[in-house]
């Protein structure tokens, strides 16, 4: 009997044993998750470079080259007592969201990237999600502004999305508020690009926040060319002002025919109009009584020491005035790299960890603290064009 109870303890010590070192063994897995930097921490681009959106892909691009030109230029990020540089990784999503989950898959599970800037695009970002949830790799994207983005159906947070830019109900309620107390406008026409979230997410929001009288609500579709039947219908109608979130692709388009019509009222959108190309399809000279929310404003800029010596490198890289993606991806860049130094890692797992806890980040585009939905609390700006060139800038907190 004794023989018994002496062989049972020892297989109960050895099962025991075997238990804690299983233990010790998920412990291990657990904290191995995602992926680890190697001698370089390669940061992944998903980016639209060629496509419908590739315009601002492509902008994007150059912010974050420039980034990464300066960090490495400083010996690299600081992960612990030692520094790393940053080795890029771009890939083309080509403005589709097949190919953008395709590209997230590649970044995460072959190029073993540790964190994505990217995709422009809401949804083109939306399809990249599973994949990099799975692999638990980070991405923040500079210009996503769905209310959703980074939600998941249940309402929680998805823990590896983030952004840099504010989301479309903010923007659409700044933009009803300026057009009431600013403007004075107590009657407005509104034309929506109803062929993505993206215009109707910010008609949703005006008119939610608009206390006027919307005389009109009309819509059109990316790629159209005509829309003079609209806004000769818009002429004989008493307006104070038109609410037109879209692309500067159409925008630049509308504000020409407006114009053309002799429709004089301002006309007010989005981020999206930020861009120089919407002067050039309009015409400078209609380019006038124009607005658009815009998280970064060369002229807010001046006393953003930050911003100043962005805007001065990229003008000396590239020959031009930065525009407004550009400075968000940039902005991307060095949110990835808080992230890294403030954990003291550049594991995938924990740049999420130091991501959701940002504070006071001074980017380029402002100071931005991450809220518990991955959005970035930051300051707005309405620019005005007259002209074609940026005449005003109106700061809304």
């Amino acid at each position: 009997m004794k023989k018994w109870e002496k062989q049972t303890m020892k297989i109960a010590a050895l099962g025991a044993m075997a238990l804690t070192l299983a233990g010790c063994a998920t412990a291990k897995s657990s904290s191995s998750q995602g992926n680890n930097p190697g001698k370089t921490i390669k940061i992944g681009v998903n980016m639209e470079l060629s496509g419908s959106a590739a315009g601002y892909g492509e902008q994007q691009k150059q912010g974050i080259q420039l980034a990464v030109k300066k960090i490495n230029k400083r010996g690299g990020i600081k992960v612990g007592g030692t520094k790393k540089k940053i080795q890029l990784v771009i890939r083309d999503n080509k403005t589709s969201n097949t190919t953008a989950a395709s590209v997230a898959a590649q970044l995460v599970n072959n190029d073993k990237v540790v964190a994505v800037v990217g995709p422009a695009t809401t949804s083109a970002g939306t399809a990249a999600i599973p994949n990099m949830t799975k692999a638990a790799v980070p991405s923040v994207s500079p210009s996503a502004t769905d209310p959703d983005y980074t939600l998941q159906k249940s309402g929680k947070v998805q823990k590896y999305i983030f952004r840099a830019c504010y989301q479309n109900n903010f923007q659409g309620a700044t933009a009803a508020t300026f057009v009431t107390k600013n403007l004075k406008a107590k009657r407005v026409a509104i034309l929506t690009d109803n062929s993505s979230d993206y215009g109707t997410g910010l008609t949703k929001a005006f008119k939610k926040q608009y206390r006027g009288t919307v005389v009109s609500s009309q819509t059109f579709q990316e790629g159209d060319k005509d829309f003079n039947a609209i806004l000769t219908a818009l002429k004989h109608k008493k307006i104070d002002a038109i609410y037109a979130p879209g692309y500067y692709s159409e925008i630049g388009l509308i504000v020409k025919q407006a114009r053309q019509a002799g429709i004089k009222a301002p006309i007010v959108g989005s981020d999206g109009m930020a861009d120089a190309k919407l002067a050039q399809i309009a015409g400078k000279s209609n380019a006038t009584n124009v607005y658009y929310t815009t998280p970064f404003s060369t002229k807010a800029s001046a006393t953003n020491k930050v911003a100043s010596k962005f805007m001065s490198a990229y003008k000396a890289k590239y020959g031009s005035t930065a525009p407004t993606f550009s400075a968000l991806a940039y902005d991307s860049v060095y949110m990835i790299k808080a992230a890294i130094e403030k954990e003291g890692s550049a594991n995938s797992v924990k740049i999420a960890d130091g991501l959701a806890k940002l504070k006071n980040f001074k980017g380029v585009t402002g100071t931005t603290t991450i809220d518990k939905q991955h959005n970035p609390e930051k300051t707005i700006s309405i620019e005005q064009l007259t002209n074609g060139v940026v005449s005003k800038v109106y700061n809304v907190k």
